[in-house]
């Protein structure tokens, strides 16, 4: 919820939530126990998508208003905040603002989850390098073949393969 006040004298927040949260908090049972999020509304829309994203720090906002996409870099401990369990926050965060927001971890390069290659790697493939706590493709791809084999129950043609896979979807 983005609140705003006429008068300088009052902080529409503190408002909201009243002392020690006791306006807020018949809402939140209201709701069965829904987290609600209020902050200070701001016509600048970079500021405004930064606001929504909070507890995240978000490190920049690059936005495009034609197609109303927001591209938000964070520091990579940040990235889960802003995106929030199940994906919470940063819809909501997208609600909000107007915004389709895309999260980007900052100085890291480009990764994807391993899930994400469910359609061509077999689930309990990606099981097997989760147990060993590989879940990117970089994280896979920045091991040797030779020391996978080792560590996980898979065989060196099915290592090969998923290296193959995931180099061939790095690079488009």
């Amino acid at each position: 919820m983005a609140v705003d006040s006429y008068d300088d004298r009052i902080d529409p927040v503190g408002a909201c939530v009243g002392m020690k949260g006791s306006r807020i908090h018949g809402i939140v049972r209201e709701l069965g126990n829904e987290n609600i999020d209020v902050i200070n509304w701001t016509s600048n829309p970079q500021l405004l998508v930064t606001r929504a994203l909070s507890p995240a720090r978000v490190s920049s906002v690059k936005l495009d208003d034609e197609k109303m996409t927001a591209q938000v870099y964070l520091k990579p401990e940040e990235v889960s905040k802003a995106i929030g369990r199940g994906g919470h926050n940063i819809r909501l965060a997208g609600q909000l603002t107007g915004y389709e927001i895309d999260v980007f971890r900052e100085g890291v390069e480009e990764d994807v989850e391993l899930t994400e290659f469910s359609d061509e790697i077999d689930a309990w493939i990606i099981e097997e390098f989760k147990k060993i706590g590989l879940d990117t493709a970089r994280s896979v791809l920045d091991q040797d073949v030779d020391d996978l084999v080792k560590r996980t129950d898979l065989e060196e043609e099915t290592i090969i393969e998923v290296v193959r896979i995931l180099k061939e979807e790095l690079e488009d």
